[in-house]
Formats: structure tokens, sequence, C-alpha cells
């Protein structure tokens, strides 16, 4: 019997940990009689190569993993795969089909069963149930002895009862073969869970934390740290929730750093120790990067959504960890939440931006279906997207005109702050204006003004917008404007082709030059290049002359040039390394 895990996923460079999980679960603990394959896709694919690529498998159970992202595109394709492969039998799992099972089938007539919850045992025993039936070995009303599921019987819809949770250590690690994974992201996880009741999550639903032994996940983790994996996301809820079982594994992270890869983790700033964070201020730069969701700062709103935490506490943990320079902190802010209008999103915006996060994301409040939020839509006034992902579109304390406008300033924080593009440019304006987030939405109405949002930019292009801004507003030392972006441009790449507004070079070759000489005869600052001729030395790097003080931000006139190392990169912002040079005399400045 042909069995076919599918997964359509957000983006190529994602992997589906769920179907590799319930793969490598299945075949440890025996389904004799079933081949077992695995296919990804994702939502950027065109149907009918999808269609096509299952077609030609030909499964007798074909299986979707459900999520957000993806349950409209796969509805459509489980409609047209029951046309052309009548007698396959299709099972979905996932969030999006495990809240409202019994609705989900009766509004897909194609699909034959519903696996709720946790998926790798309920997964091993219905395949093991069909491969039977195969062998004519058992009568199909055995699939009633299989708990955690729906499934058709005629014209009935049967649900079985729910599963007993399954014991972390039981799950079977699914990446022996990491040929299947270049280019794309591992995630990885160490527990299940979480202990907090967010209205807004599905985790909140089930409070069954628990974690895998700490001997397995280093076992595992070595793994990757031996195969030289880029990057291990993991998928845990909140890492940090057991001070104990986090140090373990952060402790063998550090111990065993290969200098090569990167782990994310998603905690709770607030439960952050201080001997976690002095551990974590002892890691390799880049090793580790945190992702930290905030949410609010109203303190009415963190208590209507039960989320038990003090922005003072994570303000203090977030800078007792940034005063390490070796983390990258990634902040999160939901807007929609109950009790949080248009002033007070301004307010916990520019609260976490006072953080200087390297990422401050800005997400919009998604009802999901399961979750308490859902329940309590009617009373908020919420009222959101018919079709995933279930997004607000207004609430009691925000109108949709409002929510827009966040979208804009959404889309200027991604472009000006989260790519780190205008680092330097960004330090300076936002002392122009009252605070960050009106700069920010200044900048959002530009673009909304001029039709920028409606066209895609080249990197150059988003610098001209915001010079064309800067002059709009009628802003002083736009000479000193333009030199800062110049700093954020060269600081990123050796640019082939200078901007337009750049200075003139020229007039300095013969002290870039000599200065280029100097350092491959006795190297001061280029110390990395030794071997390499002036001339080689001045391709691979970039000496910038500036007229005004832009490292220290500020419009002093004077001769200030600076030369850029893109072998030194910042692991957490990927600049190139900066430095001052002081090899001009008065006269040739």
């Amino acid at each position: 019997m042909k069995v076919l895990l599918t997964a359509v996923n957000a983006k190529y460079i994602h992997s589906n940990l769920a179907i590799y999980s319930m793969k490598a679960y299945a075949e440890q603990k025996g389904c004799p009689g079933a081949e077992i394959q695995l296919a990804e896709y994702t939502i950027n694919q065109q149907q009918d190569g999808i269609l096509r690529g299952i077609y030609e498998k030909k499964p007798d159970l074909l299986c979707f993993s459900c999520y957000i992202w993806n349950i409209s595109f796969v509805r459509e394709l489980i409609r047209d795969v029951k046309k052309i492969l009548p007698k396959t039998r299709i099972w979905v799992g996932g969030p999006e089909v495990s809240y409202d099972a019994e609705d989900f089938l009766k509004e897909m007539p194609q699909v034959t069963g519903v696996i709720c919850g946790e998926g790798e045992e309920t997964f091993a025993e219905v395949v093991r149930t069909y491969a039977q039936w195969e062998k004519q070995e058992q009568e199909p009303g055995k699939l009633a002895d299989v708990p955690g599921i729906v499934y058709r019987d005629g014209e009935k819809l049967v649900f079985t009862g729910n599963r007993d949770i399954l014991n972390m250590d039981e799950l079977v690690f699914p990446y022996e073969n990491l040929s299947l994974f270049e280019h794309k992201v591992i995630y990885y996880e160490s527990s299940r869970g979480c202990p907090f009741s967010c209205s807004y999550c599905l985790s909140s639903i089930d409070k069954k934390l628990r974690f895998r032994s700490v001997f397995l996940v280093k076992k595992e983790l070595q793994f990757f740290l031996d195969h030289q994996v880029p990057q291990v996301k993991f998928v845990d809820r909140t890492f940090n929730c057991k001070k104990e079982h986090a140090m373990e594994i952060w402790k063998y992270i550090k111990e065993h750093d290969n200098g090569i890869t990167n782990f994310h983790f998603e905690i709770a700033a607030d439960l952050l120790t201080e001997e976690e964070i002095g551990l974590i201020a002892a890691m390799r730069p880049g090793l580790i990067q945190l992702e930290i969701g905030v949410q609010s700062t109203n303190e009415r709103t963190l208590q209507e959504i039960r989320r038990k935490t003090s922005f003072q506490e994570i303000c203090k943990k977030v800078r007792a960890v940034a005063e390490g320079e070796n983390v990258h902190q990634h902040l999160d802010l939901i807007a929609g939440l109950p009790y949080e209008d248009y002033k007070s999103f301004q307010k916990s915006f520019c609260d976490v931006y006072a953080l200087r996060p390297q990422q401050l994301q800005l997400g919009f409040l998604k009802v999901l279906k399961g979750a308490y939020m859902e329940e309590m839509a009617d009373a908020y006034g919420c009222v959101y997207k018919s079709k995933e992902p279930y997004e607000v579109l207004k609430t009691k304390w925000l109108t949709y005109g409002e929510i827009s406008r966040l979208k804009g300033i959404e889309e200027m924080t991604e472009v000006y702050y989260n790519s780190g593009q205008f680092f330097y440019t960004l330090k300076v304006l936002e002392k122009e204006f009252p605070d960050a987030f009106t700069m920010y939405e200044e900048l959002a109405d530009f673009y909304a003004r001029k039709g920028y949002f409606t066209v895609s930019h080249a990197r150059i292009s988003r610098y001209e917008i915001l010079r064309e801004f800067l002059q709009e507003k009628g802003i002083q030392y736009l000479e000193f404007y333009d030199q800062l972006m110049v700093l954020d441009l060269y600081a990123r790449e050796n640019l082939k082709t200078r901007p337009s507004w750049a200075m003139d070079l020229k007039p300095y070759k013969r002290q870039i030059q000599a200065f280029y000489a100097k350092e491959e005869e006795q190297p001061e600052i280029l110390k990395d290049y030794q071997g390499y001729q002036a001339r080689q030395m001045e391709k691979m790097t970039h000496l910038e002359v500036f007229t005004y003080n832009v490292l220290e931000g500020k419009p002093e006139k004077g001769c200030y040039p600076v030369v850029f190392d893109y072998k030194k990169r910042n692991p957490l912002i990927y600049q190139g390394g900066i430095s001052r040079v002081s090899f001009f005399t008065e006269e040739e400045a």
C-alpha cells in the first residue's frame, strides 16, 4: 500500500517537521505492508504541477498537513485530486482541521478522516489499519479502535475520542538524511505544550507541557553540529519555561559550538535568570538568537489576554542580553488586541523600539479556531477575515482605517528598520520626529500618497525614496543625510556602482592609494589581508571619505575617512567591519 504524506509550505526554505516526524515514527514502530513517502510543495507553486506530482505517485492513502497559511490551497487541491484519483483515501491533520473536524468533513466530502491533535501515534495506527484491510485481515470497522480521529463511516461521522499525549522520548529523530534539507530551515522540538494561557494562541488550549530528555536532545543537536547545519530553529513555545532544561541545552551548545551553526529560540524574556544571562553573554556572537513575544505594553491588554508578564522585567532582561553584543534579539508586537487603541499601540511600539532589538515585528491579531479569542470575538467587537489567516479587520478600539494605516507602518518598519540597511541613517533621522512611530507613520503616508506601496523597489530605490521624503519634509543638512546613506550602503556591501548622490573620491585618489600601500607593507587595520597586494586589497575592501562626522551621527564638518572590511562582518546585523582612517594631514584634508 502506497502512503503519501504531503506538506504545502509557505516558502521553499521551510520544511514541515510534522510529516518527517510522523514518517520516522511510523516506520520505526512498524507498518508492515505500507510504503510511506513524503512530498513537500509550496503555496507559490502552480497547482497543476502539484496535482501532477501526486498523480504520478498514485498513493492509496494521501495525507495532508493543514495550517493557517495553506488550508484554502489544500482544499482546492483535495477536490481536484479526488477527481483524478477517485479510489485514493484522503486524510488530513494539523491545527486548521483539528478543532472543527466534523465541520471540515461535512464541507469536504472528498476527505475520509481527520487526525486530531498530535499525529505520530495516530497516523501510524491509521496506516496499519489500512494496510491490514489491503491484506483482507481486518474489517473496516476497526478504525473505531484508533483514538484521536474523526472519520466517515457511510453517512455517519465517527469521533473515536481523545488520545493520550505522547511521551516526548518516544518521538523518532527525523533528520538522518540531511540531503533532503539543503537550503532549508531545520526545525527541532525539545518540548511540547506551553505553561501560559494567552487567549490568542492554540497552545493555551493544551496544558500538557512535557520535555524530551536532555540526553536525547544533546545527542540530536550534536548530529546537527557534526554536519555543520547553518541554522536549527527550536519550535518550543516557551523554550526557557523550565530553567534546568534550558540551561543544560544552552551549556551544551556553547561547549560544542562548531563556529557555524546558529540556534533560534522563542523565549519569555522576563523568566531569564542572572545565571542564564551570564551563560548567554559568554556565547560566540551569532551562536543563538532569541525571539521574544512582547505583544503589548498596555497592562489592561496583557491582563485581558491572560498574559502574565511584566514589561519592566522584559526591558531589564532584554537590555542585559543586549549588553553582551552577541545575540540577535527579535521582539514581537500584535495589533488588534483588546483595549489596545491606536494611541496605545503607538506607545507599545515606542516602548519596544526603545530597546533597539535587531528586529521588531508588527503582527496583526489572527482569530484562530479553538482559541479563547474566538469565543470572545463578539464581546471585543472583533471583526476578522472569513478566510485564513483570519486576520483582524477592526475591533471596539481600532477602526479598519487605523489597522490599514498600521499595515503601512509595518511595511516601513520591515523595509527601513528590520532590513538593517538604514542603521546609521535612522538613528539620526528619528530625532527629527516626536517619536519613532511618528517617523514610520509619516513615511508610510508618503509612500501611500506617492503610490510607492504598489511598486516593487530595488534596494537603491529605497534610499532615493527616503531622500525624496527628506526633501519634502524640509529636513536640514540634506548633504549630511546623503553621506549617512552612503555609509549605510557601503556598510552592507562593496558597491559596484556608486550612488548618484555620493561624493566624488577622485580628489582623494593619491591618499587612498597611499593608505593601501602602507597596509600592504605594515598592516594596522587590514591585518587579515596579508599576502594581498595593495590593488587587490583596494578591490576587496572600500575606503570612503566623508565630510561629516557620520559614524557619531553628528553634522560636524571635517574630513572623516573610513575603511569597510567585509571579512569582519557583524553576525548580528551583517555589517562589514568599519574603521576610522587617520592618514590625512590637515593640509591634505
